[in-house]
């Protein structure tokens, strides 16, 4: 009697330990992926407003036109992008496309002045503080969400479940990592 009470316990504390660790998984399953869409409307936005951003600067940059085909390129990937792991690796190119643009832009004194230009150039910046913000918490919380199926004893149950290790959004741009050198 006492072994089957005991034995009773053990599957019940075992069930309860399966469902607590099942839901777990779940939450931050859940929550990743809707950190990963907050990030993906602010690339929406980013998207919509490429397009005039090029067209503006177009104008003023007529013989440039194989970085502004660049950029619309490196734009179209990223928006048909589909997968975190293709999106992550889409958005840097296109980082690095669009700071080809800004450098561009540096080169047009009157463009710089333009107004619209200017306008542009304001709500990308925004929406570019927007996506940064959104991307630490998307890694913050793919962060938790691969500890957790990382460490003992839940990653037993890890595979079993079907949940894997997410990428994180990384610099993939080596020069990207370089310190800035500031001279005077």
């Amino acid at each position: 009697m006492i072994i089957g009470i005991v034995v009773a316990a053990v599957i019940i504390l075992l069930a309860c330990w399966l469902i607590g660790t099942y839901n777990a998984f779940v939450r931050l399953r859940n929550k990743t992926e809707e950190a990963f869409s907050a990030m993906d409307v602010s690339l929406k936005k980013r998207y919509d407003l490429i397009p005039n951003f090029v067209e503006t600067v177009k104008g003023y940059a007529k013989h440039e036109r194989e970085t502004l085909e660049a950029v619309i390129a490196a734009r179209n990937q990223a928006v048909n992008s589909r997968s975190a792991e293709e999106t992550i690796k889409n958005e840097n190119l296109l980082d690095s496309t669009l700071k080809n643009l800004f450098a561009l832009t540096e080169s047009y004194p009157n463009l710089k002045a333009d107004q619209n230009f200017l306008a542009l150039q304001n709500q990308l910046s925004r929406i570019e503080e927007e996506i940064a913000g959104s991307r630490r918490y998307y890694n913050g919380v793919i962060n938790k969400y691969n500890t957790r199926i990382e460490m003992f004893p839940g990653n037993l149950l890890a595979g079993l479940f079907g949940f894997h290790r997410k990428p994180l959004y990384e610099v993939q741009e080596i020069y990207e990592r370089d310190n800035v050198k500031v001279t005077f």
